[in-house]
């Protein structure tokens, strides 16, 4: 593997760790209504798990508001059931042919715990990080040592310099991630 291949697979794993983290974080709930928070509960749907957002139309009305509308009016309480059982502190209310969940304020408590949860998902992303320079620095070494492809001691330095800028690139990203999503959380 020669050094553009190295600094290309290092570049994509510390993407994948970013987009890993944009993922997460859309799934943790704040003040307002967001699909993301329920679009990828699983529901018992005839024996197979299944994301909600399969099941159903889902859209938020109101800032404060999320509104479920089964495919199949009889999965409905199949529905109900999982959210409950996802532990988000939501309370969904089946009407009629659709299942409607107001999203509560926040307390003090509950918005220290959730900044907690999205520091430590940042720290795992920049864990990731890591260890991308890490295989990304392995590589280079060993790419040197193959006499085939006639790489200097300077090429590997170079190399390294090249991964430690992308690492400080990518830990800006999840840092700026985390601080957006921390200030989303305080809001009130």
């Amino acid at each position: 593997m020669d050094i553009d291949d190295i600094l290309l697979t290092t570049e994509e794993a510390m993407d994948k760790a970013v987009d890993y983290l944009k993922q997460e974080l859309r799934g943790v709930r704040t003040g307002r209504a967001s699909m993301a928070l329920v679009e990828y509960i699983k529901v018992d749907y005839y024996g197979s798990p299944t994301d909600l957002r399969q099941l159903a139309l889902i859209s938020v009305p109101e800032p404060t508001q999320i509104l479920i509308k089964p495919f199949d009016a009889a999965s409905s309480q199949q529905i109900v059931k999982s959210i409950q059982n996802a532990d988000l502190g939501l309370n969904p209310v089946a009407e009629a042919k659709q299942i409607r969940m107001v999203i509560p304020s926040l307390s003090g408590e509950r918005r220290v715990q959730l900044i907690g949860s999205v520091k430590q998902m940042g720290e795992q992303a920049k864990v990731a990080v890591r260890n991308a320079r890490r295989d990304g620095n392995k590589h280079a070494e060993q790419a040197v040592k193959d006499k085939t492809l006639h790489l200097s001691e300077d090429d590997e330095k170079q190399a390294k310099q090249d991964i430690h800028d992308l690492v400080k690139k990518y830990e800006k990203q999840v840092s700026d991630l985390v601080a957006a999503k921390t200030k989303e959380i305080t809001e009130i």
